[in-house]
């Protein structure tokens, strides 16, 4: 017996029910031999942590643009956020943990640079729409490894694709991935706001305080603790219906308060102009696209598709280095 057989045969015996089992995947894109030492999932998971995609979010913003400051959130450790929290909770709901740190790990690695600003200018501009869950997927599927893709489980796919409010996972690991992004995002962000000035912990509302907890702290306590208790023994991911309805409240106080806040998106626009101008260059000069994206056309994807695909690729530094060479003189650079 192998030791990946072992490991199989381990989560059998450990987790839930209703856990998904590594030796019951539903495959990947394309056959190939099994590793001698890592179920699927784990495969996937390292898969993922080696790509380029992956190390690119440590450059991609998260909330705010240009902080002046080490220690505001960004596009890496915001996924590592969430890839924590789903962990704690997969391993107390004896769930897959390989298969909820492949989720996670991946679920952003389609977003743009200079965060939801990039992707609401991909959005506008290009005619087939642009949604950063539906561009990780492809990013794993047919964009990593210069046109070959990272070939990963069924099960990873659809919790990358189903990680937002709109989407439902086919496993209760990706259910938890779902629940976890959203924590981490309201967690840190209202970390980086009161780093920012633009919050204290006083501002928070005391409907959402006396259920949630009146520190940050306590909030990201009381969320885990509520799913894990909530779902304890059951074959359901859900959170109970006070900590549910404090979140909704949350949400609203969160996009008043920090997303639609001068301070903290005043630079958007020029953000926006930017990506809009890049997009506007290679659409016009698709034949200076890497090789890999050049094929994809070959292939039949659409100059939009393929311009997409560049530019939600590139990192904020990147992407400001390419306007910077296209259309600032050097001696102003």
């Amino acid at each position: 017996m192998s030791i990946r057989e072992e490991l199989e045969k381990r989560e059998e015996e450990i987790l839930a029910p209703w856990a998904s089992l590594s030796v019951h995947t539903r495959g990947r894109l394309r056959d190939e031999p099994q590793c001698d030492i890592r179920p699927v999932f784990q495969r996937d998971r390292d898969r993922i942590l080696h790509s380029k995609s992956f190390r690119r979010l440590k450059d991609k913003t998260q909330v705010f643009l240009t902080p002046d400051g080490d220690h505001y959130r960004t596009r890496m450790t915001h996924t590592l956020e969430v890839s924590q929290n789903a962990r704690t909770i997969a391993k107390a709901l004896r769930l897959n943990e390989d298969l909820v740190e492949a989720i996670a790990l991946g679920h952003d690695l389609g977003h743009t640079p200079f965060g939801h600003a990039g992707e609401r200018t991909l959005s506008r501009v290009c005619p087939e729409g642009f949604r950063h869950n539906e561009q990780s997927l492809r990013m794993v599927d047919v964009l990593e490894k210069n046109g070959r893709g990272l070939n990963l489980t069924y099960e990873v796919r659809d919790g990358i694709l189903n990680h937002q409010t709109g989407g439902m996972p086919c496993t209760l690991e990706g259910q938890i991935v779902r629940f976890s992004d959203k924590i981490a995002y309201f967690h840190h962000d209202m970390d980086d706001a009161i780093r920012g000035g633009i919050l204290t912990e006083s501002d928070m509302p005391r409907e959402i305080s006396e259920v949630l907890g009146s520190t940050l702290g306590a909030r990201l306590d009381r969320f885990i603790h509520d799913i894990i208790t909530t779902s304890q023994g059951r074959a359901v991911v859900e959170m109970s219906p006070e900590v549910a309805g404090a979140m909704k409240k949350l949400r609203a106080f969160m996009f008043e308060r920090v997303y639609t806040n001068p301070t903290a998106k005043g630079e958007e626009s020029k953000a926006e102009a930017l990506v809009e101008t890049l997009f506007d260059y290679y659409l016009r000069h698709t034949e200076q696209l890497p090789r890999y994206l050049q094929e994809r056309r070959e292939l039949g994807d659409s100059r939009e598709r393929v311009v997409c695909d560049y530019i939600s690729s590139m990192t904020d530094r990147f992407a400001i280095a390419r306007y910077e060479e296209l259309y600032i003189p050097r001696t102003w650079q």
